[in-house]
């Protein structure tokens, strides 16, 4: 069929590139809004709990006169479980990232890389000893790190020969099982301790102290500032092996050390708040559509994402806490995780049907 001379050059017209000036306002733009959202995400987290007006909230912050209930509940229990976590979910957002990045999967996360589900075996694990009862929270958390780690390495070794992407996936998927299965051991084992169990399986910010943040914030900081390093050797590992090589990198070196620090962030959180779930799957999948895939913007972009969503699902928790209470459930309190879970399926789940009636 022949083409009109109007039709020809609208179909081989190329479309108008969009001016380099513009393109990297967009991402500087995008940061700067997610800089703005961490202070207010924390802010309505701390506005978010029960017992306390906002002005009271406000004294307390201000040093101005405040009942000494209302001084105690603002610096001694809001501010360390908002701190934790924005720790923990920024942690979460960077891990996944490098995780994705690094095994070149887009449905890499901490959930099944076995760092996860080893840490919260190292945290029950602890608890079910009743090491939690006479020693520091610190105890625990370090049960979780060494368990976190431990299951990395369990993984580690299954895929020795074959350290390949997607046989580092698939085995992750059995190891994180396995550790499951143990935690679920424990759990038949000592049934006493159920509710200490369960914040550690679903992922909770509530009893939150100063040492948690004492102990997350160094860990935190020192390994992510490690991984925002990586930013250039993950974006030739992203390209394939082969330009990597050309580039003058070695991938499997590369490789191991971005998981390193992917599985000390994830440990860090886990121990810290214990599995929040999807959030190491969506917030990556979020920053790259909005920030692109220049992993030097990205990689802190992820964590700013991680920390917005994590304190962000927090205080929805704690209102839909207060909600449940106004009904006469006075004594049921919402987990974070149970919020960035349902929010996270949610997501996952219109994802997939938007691609699937794409033709």
């Amino acid at each position: 069929m022949m083409l009109t001379r109007r039709s020809a050059s609208t179909a081989f017209t190329a479309p108008r590139a969009a001016s380099p000036t513009r393109s990297r306002r967009r991402p500087a733009l995008i940061l700067g809004v997610l800089l703005l959202a961490v202070p207010l995400a924390a802010m309505t987290d701390l506005a978010a709990g029960r017992a306390l007006a906002v002005g009271e909230l406000w004294q307390a912050l201000t040093g101005g006169a405040v009942d000494p209930i209302a001084h105690h509940l603002v610096w001694h229990v809001r501010l360390p479980r908002v701190l934790v976590a924005l720790g923990a979910g920024a942690s979460l957002g960077l891990a996944g990232l490098i995780l994705q990045a690094a095994l070149r999967n887009p449905l890499a996360a901490p959930e099944v890389t076995g760092v996860t589900p080893g840490a919260v075996l190292g945290a029950v694990a602890a608890t079910g000893a009743g090491l939690a009862n006479w020693a520091s929270p610190a105890v625990v958390v370090v049960a979780a790190v060494v368990g976190g780690c431990g299951g990395a390495g369990l993984l580690w070794l299954l895929t020795a020969r074959a350290r390949d992407p997607d046989s580092m996936a698939v085995h992750g998927v059995l190891v994180s099982a396995a550790l499951g299965g143990l935690t679920a051991v424990i759990l038949l084992a000592v049934p006493g301790e159920l509710g200490s169990f369960v914040q550690w399986m679903v992922g909770t910010t509530e009893a939150r102290t100063w040492e948690h943040w004492t102990l997350l914030w160094p860990w935190a900081l020192c390994w992510g500032v490690v991984a925002c390093l990586t930013a250039s050797p993950l974006m030739l590992l992203r390209c394939g092996e082969r330009v990597a090589e050309a580039a003058g990198l070695v991938p499997a070196r590369a490789r191991g050390f971005a998981l390193l620090c992917a599985v000390a962030l994830t440990a860090g959180a886990v121990a810290s708040v214990g599995a929040l779930g999807f959030v190491g799957l969506v917030v990556p999948h979020a920053a790259l559509a909005l920030l692109g895939a220049d992993l030097r913007i990205t990689l802190p972009g992820a964590a700013l994402g991680g920390a917005v969503a994590v304190c962000g699902a927090d205080a929805a928790a704690q209102l839909i806490s207060r909600a449940v209470t106004a009904w006469g459930a006075e004594h049921l309190s919402v987990p974070v995780g149970a919020v960035t879970t349902c929010v996270g399926a949610a997501v996952l789940l219109f994802v997939a049907r938007r691609h699937a009636v794409e033709p």
